[in-house]
């Protein structure tokens, strides 16, 4: 049995499948996946990279980059530049051409996500994009940017599944790769810079299925896909994902 959806919806279906006929589940679940941007990275492409891995699909991804950690060096440009593409993104009809943004999936998980908006304000962090509702009819939502966020913070925490983006600021290699496993999930992860020994230090670190180095949400059907702690079990795409379909048969006989 093969379910993608948030964590505890994968604790309901793996229940089920222990209470019924034990049947093997494999779960690609929720993510806070880690998007870390070193000062010597091309910012540009980052930018780039930060803002699709967010803003996909109006933020309702697993594999969002909704935790983006930027050097302190160049956080200032990074923030400056990235809050003035989310001003610029059209949200509305998503039939339209030159719509960017179209609504959330329903009122329910609307109303969550102005949740979490108000939650990150209250919690301090400072909001520089966004923040509002679009119109006064559907689940249109603003793309919201949040600086200055903390890993304490809920918006930094839970998964929002929705246009917020945080950003957090780092210092070096060692206090980014241990802030970034701060938590519990382990879906995806991104580094980009230009240093080859940062990128796999960060790679081989960071406790996630899947790391992009210097670009996001890069998919092949024979690359496997899942997630580590609370993201899931299993794999999806390539060899890994035939385990899930294979049972093994022992036929011994004397001869």
């Amino acid at each position: 049995m093969l379910s993608t959806g948030e964590t505890n919806t994968g604790k309901i279906v793996m229940t089920a499948a222990a209470q019924s006929n034990l049947k093997r589940v494999s779960l690609e679940l929720g993510g806070k996946s880690p998007n870390v941007v070193f000062a010597d990275a091309d910012l540009d492409a980052a930018i780039e990279g930060a803002y699709f891995g967010l803003f996909f699909n109006q933020g309702q991804c697993c594999c969002a980059g909704s935790r983006l950690y930027v050097q302190e060096s160049a956080y200032d440009e990074f923030v400056h530049k990235i809050t003035a593409k989310a001003k610029s993104r059209k949200v509305g009809d998503p039939f339209q051409q030159d719509t960017d943004q179209g609504p959330q999936v329903s009122q329910e998980q609307f109303d969550r996500v102005m949740g979490y908006i108000d939650a990150g304000k209250k919690d301090g962090a400072k909001m520089v994009a966004g923040g509002s509702r679009v119109g006064d009819k559907g689940y249109f939502i603003q793309p919201t940017v949040f600086c200055d966020v903390k890993d304490e913070m809920k918006i930094a925490k839970e998964e929002i599944f929705g246009p917020v983006m945080s950003i957090l600021k780092f210092k070096d290699v060692d206090e980014v790769l241990e802030r970034g496993n701060r938590t519990l999930y382990g879906l995806a992860a991104a580094v980009w810079t230009k240093d080859i020994k940062k990128a796999l230090r960060l790679a081989h670190g960071l406790r996630a299925g899947t790391v992009w180095v210097n670009c996001y949400d890069v998919f092949d059907a024979s690359a496997p896909f899942g997630g580590f702690k609370m993201s899931g079990i299993g794999r999806e795409l390539g060899q890994y994902a035939l385990q899930l379909y294979t049972e093994v048969k022992t036929i011994t006989m004397a001869m």
